[in-house]
């Protein structure tokens, strides 16, 4: 029998920390603020290592209910639903929990040296600790109603902290682009949540995946768990930026950088992977619905990639490398290899969220600057920054024995097996990423420093958060520390894959992995050295484009013309969406709504009952005369009638 492990007290924690900034931090030092931050996200996170700690001794899956919360009908009858508010632990959970907390813990301590001079500070720390708590809970859910609670808290946390500074429009939009958007993937969730109960008369995951686990796949055409599958799918994409729904992500660069380490590195956006991971039993009997995963995260991490290799905007492209990343965790989920999905999610989590951190630390050395035109030559002024974003960069081009290499090596191995294309627009991908990552590394820190000619030119910075002003300069420890501790897990996390080590860690929730013929490990031994191959020379072109022959890039640009623009302008699918769905609802609701609706319905209503009601009153003020003999005459009429009446009712009576 499992003793209690009072998983209830994890997300608390941080809930706790929220509450006591988000009411008392206003009157309250900046020392103050830090300390209750930092306690109860590291006291979360303390508490996952010791869950970690007593988890070999724990009969899995380990559940703790917490409250009954929903009851309709009666136990035994037919019609009977449940739904109670309970936490649940196993392997994959046990993954996502001590990426969160571990990662978020660096995040905020990172955050005291980044956000000190913010006069919200306070507020800063105090929607960082509530995003944890939902994240927290959507983790550790044991159904999809308590995981729907935390899917929905994240999405209202990121909306908080994308917005925070809501003063500029610029990041007042993006936050409310970012809500928007998950709604839309959110409406496909709830309708597939419906279908759940309709047809399985339970929320609870085990007893969902029980129903499921008889019944067939649905090998000819679609059924209902394909819909279902394709629907969780849809809440999968805007939760995890996956086409059509990924633009949100980029315009949240607008929040400040240790959310975008947080949010679009290491958890809210991998909550779509964890879901579909978690949903693994209806996919795997849904290979229509598998398909659709494994085409939507291959197109989406080619996409995205081809759009970061034109971006300037340090963030942006460290923005459109998350989609490309994320779609190939779907990738991952849709050639069946889960476990390698959640591999690529915890190393991403390491070298993603360290490549934010630090380049929040190069916007912090050059005064608040995000265009990588303007920088250069930083490696001199910035060197611990720029070892650890070195090691990031190699980490997610997949140079061996790096964290990247390994994750991204299992899902590009997984893909072959199920079709040679998911394999091919994988590798193309992988140069991509090399080529891109390194261009960042090679304008941000290599040749001469363009900070001080761009400033004669008169261009400012757009980002609220100027902490420095002349020379560049190195971040202060409390910034740095994070990016060595993260730079170590991206040199030595994916260490935990040799051997298959982290997919057997995982065989419990996945199932066991299918044993590979000893032939085979040829072929994968080939089709490793071929994607190794693909990012040495994706670094080695990044090299001679922006070292050796930096005049190139722009004679290569203006040669493309037209399609070199359109790639800047991210394929004009903002605009597209803008002249399709976003300008018509508003001239539409401007139109029906103000001018027929509110001004000749509801307008037109109220004035015809004020024009009736004067009219009335006019009518009643003459019977206020003050003149006694009206007065009179209005008395005897009533008495007439009531009189009339009586003797009506008395010969009806006889």
């Amino acid at each position: 029998m499992n003793s209690s492990l009072n998983l209830w007290v994890i997300p608390i924690l941080p809930l706790a920390g929220a509450a006591i900034n988000g009411f008392l931090g206003k009157k309250s030092s900046r020392q103050a603020v830090t300390a209750i931050a930092l306690f109860f996200s590291g006291a979360a996170f303390t508490m996952a290592l010791w869950v970690a700690l007593r988890f070999s001794s724990l009969v899995l899956p380990h559940t703790e209910y917490l409250a009954h919360w929903i009851r309709i009908g009666v136990p035994g009858y037919p019609h009977y639903f449940s739904v109670d508010f309970a936490f649940y632990l196993d392997q994959l959970s046990l993954v996502m929990l001590l990426v969160v907390t571990g990662v978020g813990f660096l995040i905020h301590i990172y955050s005291v040296g980044y956000m000190w001079d913010d006069p919200s500070y306070y507020r800063f720390f105090s929607y960082l600790n509530l995003f944890m708590f939902f994240m927290l809970t959507l983790v550790l859910a044991n159904n999809y109603l308590v995981m729907f609670i935390g899917w929905e808290g994240v999405g209202l946390a990121s909306y908080l902290l994308i917005g925070f500074w809501f003063t500029k429009d610029s990041a007042a939009s993006a936050g409310k682009k970012a809500f928007i958007v998950n709604r839309i993937g959110d409406f496909g969730f709830l309708i597939a949540l419906f279908l759940i109960i309709k047809h399985f008369g339970s929320l609870n995951f085990e007893q969902v995946f029980q129903s499921i686990a008889p019944m067939s796949a649905e090998t000819a055409g679609t059924g209902l768990l394909t819909a279902i599958g394709i629907l969780l799918m849809v809440g999968a994409c805007g939760k995890s930026a996956q086409i059509p729904l990924y633009i949100w992500l980029p315009d949240a660069m607008e929040g400040p950088t240790p959310v975008s380490a947080l949010i679009h590195a290491a958890t809210m956006v991998t909550a779509g992977v964890y879901m579909v991971s978690r949903s693994h039993v209806i996919f795997e009997r849904a290979p229509t619905a598998l398909t659709v995963v494994a085409i939507i995260g291959t197109l989406t991490a080619f996409f995205a990639a081809t759009i970061g290799i034109a971006q300037t905007d340090i963030k942006k492209v460290l923005a459109y490398s998350t989609v490309s990343q994320l779609g190939y965790m779907f990738m991952a989920c849709g050639a069946g290899a889960f476990s390698a999905g959640i591999f690529h999610l915890m190393t991403h989590a390491f070298f993603k969220g360290l490549l934010f951190l630090a380049a929040g630390s190069v916007i912090h050395a050059v005064g608040g600057e995000q265009d990588m035109r303007k920088m250069g030559g930083l490696r001199s002024y910035i060197p611990w920054t720029f070892l650890t974003m070195g090691i990031a960069t190699l980490a997610i081009a997949g140079i061996p024995p790096l964290a990247g290499f390994w994750s991204k090596d299992e899902i590009l191995w997984k893909a072959y097996q199920v079709s040679w294309v998911y394999w091919l627009v994988g590798l193309i991908t992988a140069f991509i990423t090399s080529f891109y990552m390194f261009r960042l590394l090679f304008m941000t820190f290599f040749g001469d420093y363009r900070g001080a000619q761009a400033d004669a030119h008169g261009h400012g910075s757009h980002v609220h958060d100027a902490h420095g002003h002349g020379e560049p300069h190195e971040s202060p420890m409390v910034m740095l520390v994070p990016l060595m501790i993260l730079a170590v897990l991206s040199l030595v996390g994916g260490l935990v894959g040799i051997g298959n080590r982290f997919e057997h860690f995982l065989a419990p929730v996945f199932g066991s992995p299918e044993s590979v013929e000893a032939a085979s490990h040829g072929t994968e031994m080939l089709l490793m050295g071929v994607s190794v191959a693909a990012a040495v020379l994706g670094a080695w072109v990044a090299y001679v484009l922006y070292c050796s022959r930096p005049e190139l890039p722009q004679k290569i640009a203006d040669s493309l013309g037209g399609f070199y623009q359109t790639v800047v302008h991210k394929y004009y699918v903002d605009e597209i969406y803008a002249a399709v769905f976003v300008r018509p609802l508003i001239e539409g609701s401007t139109r029906i709504l103000w001018q027929d609706v509110d001004r000749k319905v509801i307008d037109a209503a109220v004035n015809d009952a004020g024009d009736g009601a004067r009219q009335v009153s006019d009518e009643a003020r003459h019977m206020q005369s003050g003149n006694i003999r009206s007065y009179a005459g209005w008395i005897a009429a009533g008495s007439a009638l009531v009189i009339a009446f009586m003797i009506w009712t008395w010969m009806g009576a006889r």
